[in-house]
């Protein structure tokens, strides 16, 4: 009992703490207006797309970039040594291909990173995009994104990245959770509280692209194109970083398959996390793993006795409550909410991933694209 007691508290503190920070993230999202651009940007536009042995998704992904209401000035796809079609299909939906076989070599950890940089040295365009090439932009992507770096005399700009869920129980719990990740994300961004993105909807000037130094710096991790960059950019161009909140700017992606694909998806974004010099967001990672880490720990001692199990289901009702206002709000925004009658469900399998991805994170080696990389 006592230790049921001791980790019950801690715990309890620790969700009290949470409570506060989600208030505030919910605070901020609120307060985010939808963002409506008032005429077509005239920026010339670069998207630059990544890609790796992506022969079944690059052909819609192409095409939704082709039917864009204000046509990108080019689209590149840079092959990452691809054993399949993707480099064949990329030319037969008419975009520029770079191959990273003909470029020198210059890592063996930032693959990605490189195809990027790869990517930015030859476009042509002021202002790049970059999404993966498993996403599908909706038509009025481009213009959005550019029309509100160029409205807010922004030097980078985040947009929103959605999962869609399919029907099994996986591909939802990753909906609902990467839902709440953007959510942060938009409110974080939109308030100047701390820096997060996602590369598969990012775009920045080229010109400050190359006054940041680009990757250099952060080019000996595979991960963190995309946060790790905006962290680069904020020390530089304080204050010109902006959020386009808006539901014609949503990307859509599709989840991993298996639950083995997802851990090992989580784990390599966790990887990045020893990197964050933004000592906001280390602290707010530190008190979500703990916190979870406790919850776990009720979890694995549920058994001992009803009260044992009355004290963990009751943990879990309260993390549930304390999220659900953030959550529904940021659902309804991706217009996700049919998910909600499966968020409390969704708990223990959160509680299981976050510790599980924050502690293998930091432990060594990830996978990516059939690569262990560091």
């Amino acid at each position: 009992m006592i230790i049921l007691a001791t980790i019950s508290i801690f715990f309890l503190l620790l969700l009290l703490a949470y409570a506060i920070l989600l208030d505030r993230y919910r605070k901020y999202f609120g307060s985010i207006g939808e963002y409506l651009p008032t005429q077509q940007s005239e920026i010339n536009v670069s998207v630059i797309i990544p890609a790796r042995n992506e022969s079944d998704r690059i052909g819609p992904c192409l095409q939704a970039l082709h039917r864009q209401s204000n046509a990108p000035f080019e689209i590149l796809v840079i092959d990452d040594h691809s054993t399949d079609g993707t480099a064949d299909l990329a030319l037969q939906q008419h975009a520029g291909l770079i191959s990273m076989k003909d470029q020198p070599a210059a890592t063996n950890t930032a693959f990605k990173k490189m195809a990027l940089a790869t990517g930015i040295k030859y476009a042509k365009g002021d202002m790049i995009l970059t999404t993966d090439a498993d996403c599908i932009a909706p038509p009025d992507w481009t213009n959005i994104m550019a029309a509100k770096l160029q409205e807010t005399n922004a030097v980078m700009v985040a947009g929103p990245v959605r999962m869609i869920p399919g029907k099994s129980f996986l591909s939802k719990f990753q909906s609902i959770d990467f839902a709440i990740l953007q959510g942060i994300t938009a409110a974080s961004v939109h308030a100047g509280f701390h820096d997060m993105s996602s590369g598969a909807n990012l775009g920045y000037l080229k010109r400050a692209f190359e006054e940041v130094g680009g990757f250099d710096g952060i080019d000996d991790i595979a991960t963190g194109d995309d946060i790790l960059l905006m962290q680069k950019f904020s020390e530089k161009f304080p204050g010109r970083i902006s959020y386009a909140f808006s539901p014609k700017a949503i990307m859509d992606t599709e989840p991993e398959p298996t639950w083995q694909r997802f851990i090992r998806q989580r784990i390599r974004w966790a990887s990045k996390a020893r990197r964050y010099r933004d000592k906001k967001i280390f602290y707010i990672l530190i008190l979500v793993y703990l916190m979870n880490v406790s919850l776990l720990a009720l979890m694995l001692i549920c058994w001992l006795s009803p009260w044992h199990f009355a004290i963990c289901l009751a943990a879990i009702g309260a993390k549930t409550i304390v999220e659900w206002g953030f959550v529904h709000d940021v659902l309804k925004f991706f217009g996700l909410t049919k998910l909600l009658a499966i968020f409390p469900l969704a708990q223990p399998f959160h509680v299981v991933y976050t510790v599980l991805s924050g502690t293998f994170g930091q432990a060594g080696a990830v996978e990516w694209k059939g690569r262990k990389v560091k």
